[in-house]
């Protein structure tokens, strides 16, 4: 009872500040706590945010970058505009072949960071919710590869489970560094983590 209390204590504390501090979701405090433990995100950074919806995560971005920075957030849902002119949004399936094309016709360049919150419907059967899962990570380090700059980051969301170690292994090939994170405001019995990579290898010059 003294841990699930603790559980629920911690959980109501993030919605609270949540909803003090005007953040449309809890999960902007991931972001922000991966950040300062990591410093991944820095002030006039070009950030992509693949899984955007609500919104949670372009706000704490844009917080980090402040106003010479960029923030594209894409979402197959549409996200309530946000008042920031340098912030913009895209309804887009990442799962879809054209939506390298449908980033750069928004903004034309490259990221200097990529962070993915994306993640399935849950079924309630954890080997196909973990499938699921692996397969947006997946997609979102494909992403990464076409329009993240070289030494760029990227964060994406992974659930624990058999397919874990051979993504590790795939994100290990293409950053100088790999960190395993769960932030705080993650809630203690979930499943799921976040892998950090660090500083991208341009693999085109390695091939």
């Amino acid at each position: 009872m003294p841990n699930k209390w603790l559980r629920q204590r911690k959980r109501d504390q993030f919605h609270r500040l949540a909803k003090e501090r005007g953040y449309r979701s809890r999960a902007s405090f991931k972001l922000l706590q991966v950040t300062k433990r990591y410093r991944f995100i820095k002030r006039a950074d070009r950030v992509l945010d693949l899984g955007a919806a609500p919104g949670g995560w372009l706000q704490a971005a844009h917080q980090v970058v402040g106003g010479e920075g960029y923030v594209l957030g894409v979402d197959k849902e549409p996200i309530a505009g946000l008042p920031y002119e340098n912030v913009a949004t895209v309804v887009a399936d990442v799962s879809q072949s054209d939506v390298i094309e449908q980033i750069r016709s928004v903004c034309g360049s490259m990221f200097d960071v990529i962070v993915s919150d994306l993640s399935p419907n849950v079924s309630g059967v954890w080997e196909v919710d973990h499938a699921r899962q692996m397969e947006l990570a997946r997609t979102a380090l494909r992403i990464a590869r076409l329009i993240l700059r070289p030494t760029g980051n990227l964060l994406v969301k992974v659930f624990q489970g058999s397919e874990l170690k051979e993504f590790q292994l795939e994100m290990k090939s293409c950053f100088r560094i790999l960190r395993i994170v769960k932030p705080p405001a993650s809630r203690p019995e979930s499943a799921e983590l976040y892998f950090l990579g660090l500083s991208f290898l341009d693999q085109t010059l390695e091939n």
